[in-house]
């Protein structure tokens, strides 16, 4: 009987991780549900192979789901089945993993399962606030319209997630490049330019020797850095994977002040985004801060959301606690009390979303803005003190002669 790995959230709304043996998945979720446990992902343990996989090359991405829910609102707004835009969409779906997902929720539904049992077997694959939410489209009999918000949900989404990786592009690759010319002129322009000087007998000036011995060092030990920096690497994601860590990088992220503004207005469109979605389909307001949690993206916001659904469990207004959480702005909690004051609040965290989409972009802008000098400044002081270094012996050399 095969072994499987799960990761749940249990009733304190802790992260657990633990294995369990059983016939299928189904039989985990099961065992997971009777617990009152929420599943984030169930895999199966097989003997023999080791865990590490290259599941990230057929990721799915948010812009695949985007463009599922959109060709699948697109077919069931025509009139077709669940089931025969299930059949289409296995065959036309580009994305190899999220291909064979729907291949199998398919058959699931060809046996008997409702779609929204179906898909959420495969909650690693599809989102927890997809999930919800088609279960809420069937039981209403609004699956297309549900489709269609989450279409559009996930393509702002989408969007939201390409502007923040092109913003990092520029820095990223301008940070390459500066350690590649770094290296290069350590290894083969500075021995090279050096020796013309060794030969005259000029004592080499101490920023000379301390390069000529980093450029030394890298040559001769040069496996030993490669391989330093491979387990600094792994070490580095392997801490970032655990609890502790996803928990101090989300929380670092509120704490550099080049961070701060964007990571604060990305978490606060993604809230007000879907919570509004969740409460236009009309899924209750505690159900929906338990999703949301999820969706943020952040360790620190979610803790904080989960906080705030138990005060509202216990009759507090959303707004008190969401302003206790200290991270989002302060526009945020007023917002949340007018919609609750106008009994708008689906309407109101609308609005809110479509102006902190426009925020995330112009912090983007002011990012980027302010990294490229940062870095050009900083690789120009660089390699600027490395070809001044090659150069003291030429002026060393001179003042030798002169006397």
């Amino acid at each position: 009987m095969p072994t499987f790995k799960y990761k749940a959230i249990n009733k304190n709304g802790e992260k657990i991780q633990d294995n369990y043996t059983a016939k299928t998945k189904v039989e985990v979720l099961t065992m997971l549900r009777q617990n009152n446990y929420q599943p984030i992902s169930i895999e199966e343990i097989i003997e023999g192979q080791h865990t590490l996989s290259l599941n990230f090359m057929n990721k799915v991405k948010t812009k695949d789901i985007s463009i599922f829910c959109r060709q699948f609102y697109t077919m069931l707004n025509a009139g077709i089945t669940v089931l025969n835009c299930l059949d289409t969409l296995k065959t036309q779906t580009e994305n190899k993993k999220l291909r064979s997902v729907i291949n199998q929720i398919y058959e699931d539904v060809q046996k008997g399962l409702t779609f929204s049992e179906s898909i959420r077997k495969y909650n690693d694959t599809f989102p927890d606030l997809l999930i919800n939410m088609v279960e809420a489209g069937e039981v209403s009999g609004t699956l297309d319209i549900i489709m269609e918000r989450m279409a559009v949900h996930f393509e702002k989404e989408n969007k939201i997630n390409n502007k923040v990786k092109g913003a990092m592009m520029y820095p990223l690759i301008l940070s390459i490049v500066s350690i590649l010319v770094v290296v290069f002129l350590l290894i083969f322009i500075m021995p090279t330019f050096v020796g013309m000087f060794e030969g005259s007998g000029v004592e080499l000036p101490l920023p000379t020797r301390i390069l000529l011995s980093i450029s030394e060092t890298i040559q001769t030990y040069w496996y030993i850095l490669v391989a330093f920096l491979i387990a600094l690497v792994f070490l580095v994601k392997r801490y970032i994977t655990t609890d502790k860590g996803h928990f101090f990088v989300d929380h670092l992220k509120f704490k550099i002040p080049v961070l701060k503004d964007l990571t604060q207005k990305v978490v606060t469109s993604r809230f007000t985004r879907t919570l509004s979605t969740l409460l236009t389909s009309g899924i209750p307001l505690i159900q929906a801060l338990e999703i949301v949690a999820k969706i943020v993206g952040n360790v620190v916001a979610e803790k904080g959301i989960l906080n705030a659904k138990e005060e509202v469990r216990k009759g507090v207004d959303l707004a008190t606690p969401i302003k206790q959480i200290g991270i989002f702005p302060p526009m945020l909690d007023n917002m949340i009390h007018i919609g609750e004051e106008s009994g708008a609040l689906d309407d109101v965290l609308e609005k809110t979303a479509n102006f902190y989409d426009d925020e995330v972009e112009t912090s983007l802008q002011k990012m980027t803005t302010l990294l490229e000098p940062l870095m050009i400044i900083l690789m120009a002081l660089v390699i600027g003190a490395i070809v001044i270094a090659m150069v003291l012996p030429m002026f060393k050399m001179m003042e030798t002669v002169n006397t």
